[in-house]
């Protein structure tokens, strides 16, 4: 590595690394076409040029994602970008077997196929990719979103409360009310909340964290905060909850309140704070569980899964037994039968992963999740402001905890909820969202060292 002495106002060498992400994102592109391929072969028996096609063409896309990286934020990490490539690809080709399991059922009963859902998910991944470059092309300093930090935080409100006031034909989908509907169109506003909601709480928590971390007294050896100031987590909360009444959206919830908790203990460094935001959430959890009827039947379709098997808990206990089907290493891609599982593309795609390619797959996917987030943490140890550390911790988490609360969920450690796995999961607004997620984390980590080579 090249080294250099630093003086004040002196540039620093810095490796750029872009040649590395550019050899990940072919080589995630290879990984891709490879997996379509032994689909194409283990399902149709034959392997037909329009592998090649799509290969190529997945393959530009991210390319052009990756150009656009080396020109707008040539120090960025050069790791998440391939690591979101492989783990978008993987879900397009699990879409695509599952669509042709699809096709076959339909042949056998004498009906036209259904409309493919990979092609659809082809083109939201174009529309992702649009988006993240828009974002990395707007957004040059991530700082400056502080200054609109109202402004985002009101917009999160407006996005997560407006399924919970239109009428129930125009945001209830299996029982959540978490969707816009609109004809044939629809969106699920709760994952850009997600992210307006993020860039308010690093701002509000900077503006505030002298005084949320010193004020306060000492009880037991911990420093309690002062009752005044446990307004923001009782808000939190309590909006967390209003979700889990209204919409009936547990993962929402979860997500939302976890992530805030999250946040308030990074920035202010207090173990009381968690304790707080702990104990609210056990209280909250007990309360909704003994308030209303559709908490408790998530409970005890976890418990006991296969007492409801014939009904309620169809989907969770074959989606358990598919991935007991896979094993160790699986069945192979295109040779186990994970179509069985209800909504096997959305909600249950890990499943999907446990049957066809085992234990070891879904934990190579894990790794790869487990890779974006460490990343994510290790760049707002890097960033100069402490608004970019919160926002990319922030970020970080979020993705974690999301990922923990869908695979707990299908796997059976925690209650079910219905939220998408990042990047895999079919549908537009997760991965829009997903990519957005992962483009203020490269401008995040593209400030922090373009500051190593200029200092400010």
């Amino acid at each position: 590595m090249t080294t250099a002495t630093w003086a004040p106002g002196a540039s620093v060498a810095v490796p750029k690394r872009r040649g590395v992400e550019l050899a990940l994102v072919i080589l995630a592109a290879v990984i891709v076409t490879a997996a379509d391929a032994v689909v194409e072969l283990n399902v149709q028996h034959t392997v037909d040029a329009r592998v090649g096609y799509y290969g190529a063409g997945f393959a530009a896309l991210w390319i052009a994602a990756h150009v656009v990286v080396r020109a707008v934020a040539p120090h960025a990490d050069p790791v998440l970008l391939p690591v979101a490539a492989l783990l978008n690809g993987l879900g397009l080709v699990l879409i695509h077997r599952l669509d042709l399991a699809a096709a076959q059922i339909a042949a056998a009963a004498g009906e036209s196929a259904p409309n493919p859902d990979a092609s659809m998910q082809v083109l939201w991944t174009a529309i992702g990719i649009v988006g993240f470059i828009a974002v990395l092309l707007i957004i040059r300093r991530p700082r400056v979103l502080a200054r609109y930090a109202y402004t985002f935080g009101l917009i999160g409100l407006v996005l997560l409360v407006l399924p919970a006031v239109l009428p129930k034909r125009f945001a209830e989908v299996n029982g959540a009310r978490a969707w816009i509907r609109l004809g044939g169109f629809s969106i699920q506003p709760g994952e850009f909340a997600k992210l307006a909601l993020l860039v308010f709480f690093a701002s509000y928590l900077v503006d505030k964290r002298d005084l949320l971390a010193t004020a306060g007294r000492r009880f037991l050896g911990v420093t309690l905060p002062r009752a005044r100031d446990l307004g923001p987590v009782l808000v939190a909360w309590l909006a967390s909850l209003a979700i889990l009444v209204r919409e009936t959206d547990l993962g929402t919830s979860l997500l939302f309140f976890g992530m805030f908790v999250a946040l308030l203990y990074v920035a202010t460094e207090r173990v009381s704070w968690l304790a707080i935001g702990l104990l609210l959430f056990a209280g909250g959890a007990y309360a909704a569980y003994h308030l209303f009827g559709h908490v408790q039947l998530r409970v005890e379709i976890w418990l006991h899964p296969f007492r409801y098997a014939s009904n309620l808990s169809y989907q969770p206990v074959q989606a358990l037994l598919g991935m007991g089907t896979g094993g160790m290493f699986g069945t192979g891609l295109g040779l186990g039968h994970p179509e069985i599982v209800p909504y096997a593309n959305t909600d249950f795609i890990v499943s999907t992963i446990g049957e066809e390619l085992g234990l070891f797959g879904v934990v190579a996917i894990l790794m790869l999740y487990a890779v974006l987030v460490m990343r994510g943490f290790r760049i707002g140890l890097a960033a100069r402001d402490d608004f970019s550390k919160l926002l990319a911790t922030g970020l970080a988490t979020a993705l974690g905890l999301q990922v923990f609360v869908i695979v707990g969920g299908v796997t059976g450690l925690v209650p079910l909820t219905g939220i998408t796995t990042p990047f895999l999961s079919y549908g537009g607004s997760s991965l829009i969202a997903s990519f957005a997620l992962i483009a203020l984390l490269l401008r995040i980590s593209d400030s922090a060292r373009d500051s190593e080579v200029r200092p400010e």
